[in-house]
């Protein structure tokens, strides 16, 4: 059987820890080694996560473009994860071509069945900076608790989802200016409430999710989707294709999900690895890839058969 494993994207600003590792890159590399040993087909793939306003925030504090910080930070993580001894099959970047030319293309197919609307909404415009400003460019109190760094899309104290305009106190991210206006701008939205009953439809019927998994799926879906705005005043990430808007990107949260799809395409594409069954030896080639080189009869075992003994010993030391 073959199985793609994925993990969440490490977001490229900030270098990655122990916490990052356990919390998501471990558990899918431990179960990737299990299936491997299993006989299993396995590709595990990953990439840095360089889209969206934080990318371009954290290179401006290190008076870097966002190219060359994303590109130097790429390497860094690259490195940290060959050290801890990932065993990445593919490890890429949701900034690639590759990317943004499938994200271009779910955009349009979407587009082309009715699932996209271009709206005119109130955002925040920066006179200092004259710019639009995207939600997390945006910071002031929240008008729930009080936090006085809360961003423009949730307040990180409350976990109270905000709109930019909700702040009190206002501020631009990039210069501190308070010389900030309302102007109407458009967008584009991607219309969730007209494919609620197909995804209803589609939960009810996976046959393999656990009765959580659905639950908490289901408890969205009876909440209402609602429709949302996949596009921000930024100038790194996937170019919006339609002539009447050419200065936005489509946002990150559209991107992160099409990576895997796109890690997917270019690995087979390119022939990146394979896995000789003869020998037991998995292969791969250095192509913004890990090489861990492992030999399965080599990999320490993931479960270790327990005697009697201690099996005893630790129902004494654990009480049960």
């Amino acid at each position: 059987m073959k199985h793609l494993i994925t993990s969440a994207l490490p977001y490229i600003n900030g270098i990655k820890h122990l916490g990052n590792l356990v919390g998501s890159m471990l558990p899918a590399d431990v179960y990737a080694r299990f299936l491997r040993q299993c006989g299993e087909q396995v590709l595990f793939i990953c990439a840095t996560d360089e889209h969206g306003t934080p990318a371009e925030l954290a290179a401006s504090e290190a008076n870097l473009d966002t190219a060359s910080f994303c590109q130097n930070m790429y390497q860094i993580q690259l490195d940290i994860y060959r050290r801890f001894g990932l065993s990445f099959d593919y490890f890429g970047r949701n900034s690639s071509s590759y990317n943004h030319e499938l994200t271009q293309n779910f955009y349009q197919l979407l587009d082309k069945n009715g699932y996209i609307e271009e709206r005119e909404i109130n955002l925040i415009y920066s006179l200092d900076d004259a710019r639009f400003l995207p939600d997390r460019y945006v910071i002031g109190t929240c008008p729930h608790c009080g936090y006085e760094s809360a961003r423009g899309d949730q307040c990180e104290n409350c976990t109270s989802v905000l709109d930019p305009t909700d702040l009190i106190e206002p501020r631009s991210a990039i210069s501190k200016s308070t010389k900030l206006e309302v102007r109407k701008t458009k967008h584009l939205f991607l219309k969730l409430s007209a494919l609620s009953d197909e995804v209803r439809n589609w939960v009810e019927q996976h046959p393999n999710w656990s009765n959580l998994t659905k639950s908490i799926a289901l408890g969205w879906l009876n909440e209402g989707l609602q429709d949302r705005c996949i596009t921000r005043d930024l100038s790194w990430g996937a170019q919006v294709i339609r002539t009447c808007i050419n200065l936005i990107r489509i946002y990150a949260i559209v991107q992160a999900p099409i990576l895997p799809f796109t890690s997917s395409k270019l690995f087979d594409a390119l022939h990146l690895s394979h896995i000789d069954r003869t020998t037991n030896i998995r292969e791969s080639v250095n192509f913004e890839a890990l090489q861990p080189g492992h030999k399965f009869d080599l990999i320490p075992p993931l479960f270790k058969k327990l005697e009697d003994e201690e099996i005893k010993a630790l129902s004494i030391k654990f009480g049960s």
